[in-house]
């Protein structure tokens, strides 16, 4: 059983792999708390970045058996927890810190990231499009585009919000988010939607 963990935004074990992320001691007790929960024993802490906006890097926390590594992941010890972080997250982790937050709401969990939301040119590119522009012009839809990743002239996003499950998200694409996207940087010539449009309309309200 995997434990799924919300957020906002030194290794004995592993001294090959040098630690990116540090973790506050509160933040340790809350993850203490969630681990105590689960039946599988020792855990580790997997970190994944899953999305860039606007309010910077969209992560995935999970606690996991800490044998559930995949080739190329950057795994060390930070105050006394395995930590697993993907191959594809690790450049943009390198001096990031882990906290939790307490607020009248309760509280979260919250990543302090000194890392820009993406090294390639082309990306950042993408991205300033994204939020300049396809972003404001499906607001008024309810939904908001994300870029999922950039590789050999193809840039892959994900449609969310009220446009996750929206019927007309195929003619959103090809005349609207594909039309900016290319004008606007000439080495992108492929735009793939990688959304999970089964999940329905609305599916995070």
């Amino acid at each position: 059983m995997h434990t799924q963990i919300d957020t906002t935004q030194r290794g004995s074990l592993f001294p090959e792999a040098p630690p990116l992320l540090t973790i506050s001691e509160l933040a340790r007790e809350k993850l203490d708390e969630f681990s105590s929960n689960s039946d599988d024993g020792s855990l580790a802490l997997k970190v994944s970045i899953i999305g860039r906006g606007p309010k910077g890097f969209q992560y995935d926390l999970q606690l996991v058996p800490a044998s559930e590594q995949e080739e190329g992941d950057n795994v060390f010890e930070e105050n006394g927890l395995t930590v697993i972080i993907s191959a594809k997250s690790a450049p943009y982790m390198d001096g990031a810190s882990l906290d939790f937050k307490e607020t009248l709401m309760g509280g979260g969990f919250h990543f302090e990231n000194p890392n820009p939301i993406w090294l390639d040119d082309i990306a950042r590119r993408v991205q300033e499009i994204i939020d300049t522009e396809v972003n404001p012009a499906v607001a008024s839809h309810g939904g908001n585009v994300s870029l999922v990743d950039v590789k050999d002239g193809e840039a892959i996003i994900a449609f969310g919000g009220g446009c996750q499950g929206c019927s007309a998200v195929d003619v959103t694409l090809k005349h609207g988010v594909e039309t900016m996207i290319k004008e606007n940087v000439p080495e992108i010539t492929i735009i793939t939607d990688a959304t999970d449009h089964a999940a329905g309309a609305n599916p995070f309200y």
